[in-house]
């Protein structure tokens, strides 16, 4: 199957994007727009789960149904930001297994350095959803997909608030097999590997440590 690259473009998160940038906008207001922002992006990323019919008895009849067809998914954060956009993942799939990866940037060379990675014991049976807000570099999201690779998941879709089209660029020409769902696209990186125009640190805003 194709690699999808999709840049959502729904009024609802168009909406919440103009104030998760602006550099007013508060930690409480922030933090809930990521998690609304995440919850709109997993409503699309799950879109292409299969179905199967089923009956339901109503109060008035029996009704012809759908439900899920047996997929087990999980959500993986990239730690710290990534967990910003966990309790608006759950919103949705509260029956979905957690993992998470730690990884903080090197300042000289902008690499990122792994630290912790604990992920589900069967996530050979599931799909999984790698989250970090900042697609910056790329380099965080490679590595990220990378250690959960090495576990043999059935497949693998990258959600992100912001991209800049450098790391975009990088994660899909080192993952070309993984689907990448972002709420916005911005211009470029800076000197410092930062998007612009960005939102500022993610994980700053998100946890008020800015």
């Amino acid at each position: 199957m194709e690699r999808q690259v999709v840049i959502l473009d729904h009024p609802l998160i168009q909406h919440k994007l103009r104030f998760l940038r602006d550099e007013n906008t508060g930690t409480k207001e922030f933090r809930n727009l990521v998690s609304e922002i995440a919850m709109l992006i997993v409503y699309e990323a799950t879109r292409s789960l299969p179905l199967f019919d089923v009956k339901v008895k109503t109060p008035c009849g029996i009704a012809d149904c759908k439900v899920i067809s047996g997929r087990k998914l999980a959500f993986v954060p990239i730690l710290r930001a990534g967990t910003g956009m966990l309790d608006g993942a759950l919103a949705l799939v509260p029956a979905a297994k957690v993992g998470h990866i730690g990884l903080y940037r090197n300042e000289e060379n902008m690499q990122p350095v792994e630290y912790y990675c604990k992920l589900p014991a069967d996530i050979e049976e599931r799909d999984v959803f790698v989250m970090d807000p900042m697609l910056a570099t790329g380099g965080s999201a490679i590595n990220a997909i990378s250690q959960i690779k090495k576990r043999n998941p059935k497949s693998i879709k990258f959600m992100c608030i912001i991209a800049a089209p450098e790391g975009l660029k990088a994660l899909t020409e080192y993952h070309k097999d993984v689907d990448v769902y972002c709420a916005g696209l911005d211009d470029h990186l800076n000197e410092h590997g930062y998007i612009v125009p960005g939102l500022g640190d993610a994980g700053d805003r998100i946890f008020g440590t800015k």
